[in-house]
This record gives C-alpha cells, structure tokens and sequence, in this order.
C-alpha cells in the first residue's frame, strides 16, 4: 500500500513537472532557408551606424549652408540628401525587424524543441526513480518534501548515493536541459527588448521624416516670395535644363547605336502613375511672379505622394538614374534614337544605369526632391530628340491648372 501511494505521489510530481514544462512561449519557425543568423543583425546595425554618421555630416553642412546667402537651391539639396538618408534609416530599422521576428521564431522552435527533450529525459528521470523505488533502494519522499522547487530537487538527488551511474547520467542530462531552456529563455527576452527598441526607433525616424518633407518644402516657398532670387532660380534651372536635355539626346542616339536600334519609335506609352491628374501642362506658364514665367518641358501629375509606384511608360533601358539639384531624384529611359521618357522629383529611384526595363515595370518612387514644392510627378516624353507633349499620348486626364 505505502508503495502504492509513493508510486501515486512520484506519478503527480513527474505530470506536474511536465505541465510546467509546458508553459513557456511556443511558436512554429519558418522554413530552413529563411533562417536569419545574428550576423545579418550585426551588419544591419553597422549600417544604421553609418547612415546616423552620414545623416550628421549632412547636418553640419546645412547649419553652413544657412550662415551664407542665395544658398536656397543648396540647402533644398542638403535637405534632400538627409531625407535620402532617413528614408534608408527607415527602410534599415523595417528590414531589422523583419529580421528580428524571423529569429525570434526561430529561436522559439529552438526553446520548444529543447522542452520536448526535457519532457521525455523527464519521463525517463521518473521511470528511473519508479524502478529504484520498486526495488527499495532510495527513499523518494525526502526528494519530494525537502526540495522547494524542481532545480532543488534535481540538486538533491545528487545526494542519493544509491543511484548508479547510468541513472546520474539521466540526471546530468537532465540538468544539463535546464541550463540550456534558461539561456535560450535569456536569448529570446533579448531579442524581443531589441525589437522593441528598433521600433521605437521606427516612429522617430518616420516623425524626423515628415519633419524634413516640411522644412524641405518651405525653403521652395520662401523663395518663391523673394521675386528677384525666384526669376534667378527659374533662368538658372532653364538653362541646365536645356544642357541636360542636349547630353539624354546624346546618350540616347549612342545607346541606340551600339544596340542597332537607330530608327526614332513614336507613340504606345502609359501613363506613368496611377494619377491621371495634371496639374501643369506642357509649355509657357505663369509661375506667379511678375516677369518669371517658364518654359515647362514636360507635365506635372499631381494628386501623388511620397509612396506613389512611377512607372515606366514604355519599355526600355535606362541611360540615367541620378540626382540633380533641379531634377531632384530623376530617371531617363531610352525607347531607340531620340525616343526618351524622363521621370522627375521621385523620393526614391529603383533602377540603374543600363537596366533594361518593361512596360509599366516600376522605376521609382514620387516624392518632392529638386526644385519642387510638393509632391508631384514631373514626366516628360521626347521623339526624334524634341519635347512632345505627353498629352498627345496619354487620354482621359483630369485637368487641374
């Protein structure tokens, strides 16, 4: 009877043991080939170094910038390149906590994992001890009733001199899973107080961003008031602008020779967002200031924002993809001999020189860089090397000038 109800008592122990067990966070992980390792975390955060050193210098060079005068253009500049800069801190700090769930997952599977092994080393611990206590050779009530919790009563076995060697090994094993569980346990509150931490992270850059977005913005407007520094600015932008044309006609007529692509095509564009509204056409157009009116190359499309898809109009290859303190962030694609599309002022570009693209394939984001008081899509289309208008092309726009 007395053994009877050791076996009973021994029985609930093991079954509270296990329930125990089964209590800490489980979660299946992913597939093997997404295993994320803390080396990609460690170059993620390298990174994030880098860029809060670059976004810091571009600092210092702005606090000059606004010491000196007629600097309008410059500071927009600056304030473009930090806006670059934060938009690759927040593209950094999302990819981190990709990153960080994938390892957190997986070192949960790893966590449940070990639980399972420490519930079967578990039950064989107690079949162990049912075996001895069958056989008289250890009294199994001073574990239970001397021992505070379960670390305790494994440290008090240790003690019990009649278990052989095999049985310590189980017990070894068994303490040995203990550790294990508390370190994975350790690891993984760690790595979700990380998380955390980038989240956090997240929110401020994305706050210091809309920040920027406005100060980038009144800059424009501000000198857009001072009627003798815009007229400047807009006879300044025209003549760049006609130089740059010149050198995209030039790299079309060079890319369309070396690919035996010589015969000009006309017609069969998109549009190149998903906004038919224009806000501005083609040609001559008042710009508000008396005496300042400019010859507008292209149309701008408005009702965009800073996570509008520009598109390629026309398939393609790119001849430039760069930054230009009028332009902003723009992109030119080469359809045969002078046959061009041009995408402006986007807060991201997505292709490079010399990728060949599709149409409708995209080629960045909208946004507000260069000379540009908001955001908008400046897209320009030329044929046999001059400007035509776009919306000889593109139907059913809404007109908003």
């Amino acid at each position: 009877m007395k053994k009877k109800f050791l076996r009973g008592a021994l029985a609930v122990l093991c079954l509270f043991a296990l329930l125990v067990a089964d209590a800490a966070p489980f979660s299946l992980t992913r597939d093997a080939d997404a295993a994320v390792t803390q080396a990609q975390i460690d170059a993620k955060k390298a990174e994030k170094k880098s860029l809060e050193a670059q976004k810091n210098e571009l600092k210092t060079q702005l606090v000059t910038l606004q010491r000196e005068k007629n600097t309008a253009v410059a500071q927009k500049a600056n304030l473009d390149s930090q806006i670059a800069v934060i938009r690759s801190e927040i593209s950094n700090a999302e990819e981190l906590i990709s990153q960080y769930e994938q390892l957190i997952s997986q070192t949960e599977a790893e966590l449940a994992e070990t639980q399972a092994k420490r519930r079967a080393q578990y039950e064989l611990f107690c079949a162990r001890v049912r075996a001895m206590e069958e056989r008289g050779t250890v009294s199994f009530w001073s574990v239970i009733f001397h021992s505070a919790s379960f670390s305790e009563m494994l440290a008090a076995v240790d003690f019990i001199s009649e278990i052989m060697e095999s049985d310590q090994r189980v017990i070894d094993d068994l303490k040995t899973m203990e550790a294990e569980l508390a370190e994975q346990q350790a690891v993984l509150e760690g790595q979700l107080s990380e998380q955390e931490e980038v989240r956090a992270e997240l929110a401020s850059r994305s706050a210091e961003l809309n920040e920027q977005l406005q100060a980038a913005q009144a800059i424009i407007s501000d000198l857009a008031a001072d009627e003798a520094e815009y007229k400047k600015l807009i006879a300044e932008k025209e003549a760049a602008m006609e130089k740059e044309q010149a050198e995209i006609q030039r790299l079309s007529r060079e890319l369309a020779a070396q690919q035996g692509n010589t015969t000009a095509t006309k017609g069969g564009y998109i549009w190149p967002c998903s906004s038919h509204y224009v806000t501005s056409p083609l040609g001559s157009r008042y710009t508000g200031i008396k005496g300042a009116s400019t010859n507008h190359m292209g149309i701008d499309i408005g009702r965009v924002g800073y996570s509008t898809q520009a598109v390629a109009s026309k398939a393609g290859t790119v001849i430039i993809s760069a930054y230009n303190r009028y332009r902003g962030n723009y992109v030119v694609i080469s359809h045969g001999s002078g046959n061009t599309t041009t995408y402006q002022h986007l807060s991201k570009r997505s292709v490079n020189v010399g990728d060949k693209v599709s149409q409708g394939q995209v080629v960045g984001i909208t946004g507000s860089s260069g000379v540009s008081s908001g955001p908008h899509l400046h897209f320009e289309i030329s044929e046999n090397g001059q400007i035509v208008d776009p919306l000889k092309y593109l139907t059913n726009y809404v007109k908003g000038w």
